[in-house]
């Protein structure tokens, strides 16, 4: 018993020690981090990104495209992430072992997955890959992804995603998301296998095994979607790179 308690504190310890937390966002300013800043900045304490309706519609933002606020202080790899988010309309996310493309008219424009979140009732706490392979696993799903066993005519990245279990009730994640309040939401990558959480409940559990398009590492971005006009908000930023 004695070596089974020592054991079990030497692999926590071990644990602890190959575990490093990185500040990302230091509650003042936007240092370390790279985009329009017309777009973001930072109010009470939280990165904020805001968009103006444009001149032809108010119920559109000027932008032509989804941009991004990115993290320029590393990569990631395997890690967790906790933070908060509030939103008023329009839709949003957090990218993770992303890459950057060139950017466009509003700024920065980044591929790869997205913890995704939004005003409506839909999209929140899914798997998308930006300019990518699409919806990877809708809310409450657990997914495999295969590579695709031929090139589709329409071509791109293509990828086989099958539906292999459950996580949770749908609905019963969305009405637990606080409308217009903040949230916490929780990221956890590890090899191929990555996790999502919303207020203590997980939304998604993916394992790609399409290795060719797979990410492994890369870039954290904040987005703001096109769409209409819209504010969103993230603080209490928690990240936890894991070896």
């Amino acid at each position: 018993m004695k070596l089974h308690l020592a054991l079990a504190t030497f692999l926590a310890a071990l644990s602890f020690a190959s575990a490093e937390e990185k500040e990302i966002f230091n509650g003042k300013d936007l240092s370390g981090w790279e985009g329009n800043k017309e777009l973001w900045s930072v109010e009470d304490g939280t990165i904020t990104g805001r968009t103006p309706a444009s001149d032809e519609s108010p119920d559109k933002s000027i932008l032509k495209h989804n941009t991004f606020l990115v993290w320029k202080g590393g990569t990631v790899g395997d890690f967790e992430l906790t933070f908060q988010y509030r939103i008023e309309k329009g839709n949003s996310g957090v990218q993770y072992r992303s890459k950057e493309l060139p950017a466009g008219e509003f700024g920065p424009i980044i591929s790869g997955y997205q913890a995704d979140f939004e005003a409506g009732t839909t999209y929140s706490g899914i798997l998308y890959e930006e300019r990518g392979r699409g919806i990877l696993a809708k809310r409450g799903e657990k997914t495999t992804i295969k590579p695709a066993a031929r090139t589709s005519p329409e071509g791109g990245k293509k990828a086989v995603v099958e539906v292999t279990g459950s996580v949770g009730d749908s609905a019963a994640i969305q009405a637990s998301i606080k409308k217009e309040d903040w949230n916490e939401y929780r990221i956890v990558a590890k090899g191929n296998h990555v996790q999502h959480f919303i207020n203590g409940l997980q939304t998604i559990d993916v394992t790609d095994e399409d290795s060719a398009n797979a990410p492994k590492e890369g870039l954290l971005a904040l987005q703001i979607h096109a769409g209409p006009p819209m504010v969103v908000q993230f603080k209490n930023f928690k990240l936890v790179e894991t070896k």
